[in-house]
């Protein structure tokens, strides 16, 4: 085992627990009631990582873990002074330059119970930070467009995973979710478009989707013409239904900023690791479950890239997979989590 992840003390006899990184090559999760410390304990797995240099994609769908970024070697109670609440210090009659300094002597006498100090918290610092907002320019913007290139190293079966996932994005995006795959005309012409371009290594936009929906490059889906199978009408009114969407003055916002790459969202470009949480509580159910099913989709793209390893070679941190994992459905954002 490398030098252990330090999560805290046993009650037993005070020794120090220390968990294997590389335990976390497979799926892990993190259960218990409201309050009993899950965000607590996936901080400390977060903090341990970038000690050692292992990048991280932290999705944030609550908005709890941007804090990830406020680091406070020297604990001084200036340091804390930004960040403390005025409501607390009002309410308890008291300034905020009293309760800065309770919180800094706070940290600084539970860090010391650890072990732990300054040269602790710089160790914090061995990796970068960003905060991306998809669809805001709050923090880093996220451009989608990316995500519409063909993929390379997959196989077939990956492809069809890849493309199937997109699909549902997309269509769910437009008021279309929980489309089945297999029995949904939308879905099933969709996919179809995003595979045919993809087997021919054809990059997409949502342009031409858009367009291909209406004039398709094929004239059969199966066994039968595409006219009986999908009505020249019914597929304008889903062009139109997807049009309207691309026309929205907000979803230009979703067109801007980075690309969509895990190499750019887990490497600065001088290549040191970086812990990319990506700000996710601006957007409505549905705008939340478009991005994060591409962003699973393009996880396990880069997965499926990499040379095997029993090591630890980067951490995906979900808080609250709630609704995104459940174990009698399957929404868009399964089949890319359970894959990556």
């Amino acid at each position: 085992m490398r030098d252990g992840f330090y999560l805290g003390r046993l009650r037993e006899d005070g020794s120090r627990y220390l968990y294997d990184p590389d335990d976390l090559v497979t799926h892990a999760v993190i259960l218990g009631m409201t309050g009993s410390g899950k965000t607590g304990l996936g901080i400390g797995l977060l903090e341990e990582a970038a000690r050692r240099e292992i990048p991280a994609l932290v999705l944030d769908p609550k908005g709890d873990l941007t804090n990830l970024l406020l680091h406070f070697p020297k604990l001084r109670p200036e340091d804390f002074l930004p960040w403390v609440s005025a409501g607390e210090a009002r309410r308890r009659g008291i300034s905020r330059e009293a309760l800065a300094r309770e919180k800094a002597e706070l940290w600084r006498k539970g860090l010391e119970r650890d072990g732990l100090g300054e040269a602790e918290i710089r160790e914090l610092e061995r990796v970068g930070y960003a905060v991306y907002t998809p669809g805001s320019s709050a923090g880093i913007p996220i451009s989608i467009l990316a995500s519409l290139k063909a993929p390379t190293g997959l196989d077939a079966e990956a492809l069809a995973d890849r493309v199937a996932a997109t699909a549902s994005a997309i269509l769910s995006l437009a008021g279309l979710a929980d489309l089945d795959p297999v029995q949904d005309r939308e879905h099933i012409l969709v996919s179809r478009i995003l595979l045919d371009a993809w087997e021919k290594g054809e990059d997409l936009t949502l342009e031409k989707l858009i367009l291909r929906v209406q004039r398709p490059p094929f004239s059969r889906l199966g066994v039968f013409d595409l006219e009986t199978f999908f009505p020249e009408r019914a597929r304008t009114e889903l062009a139109l239904r997807l049009n309207a969407l691309l026309a929205s003055p907000g979803f230009a916002l979703w067109t801007k900023g980075v690309p969509l790459s895990l190499d750019r969202l887990l490497y600065d470009e001088g290549g040191r690791p970086r812990h990319a949480v990506v700000y996710l509580a601006h957007l409505d159910d549905a705008e939340r479950m478009f991005f994060v099913t591409l962003l699973l989709g393009e996880l396990l793209s880069w997965t499926l890239r990499q040379s095997g390893t029993e090591r630890l070679r980067a951490l995906l941190y979900f808080d609250e997979v709630y609704g995104y994992l459940p174990p009698t459905r399957v929404p868009p954002s399964k089949p890319p989590y359970l894959g990556s």
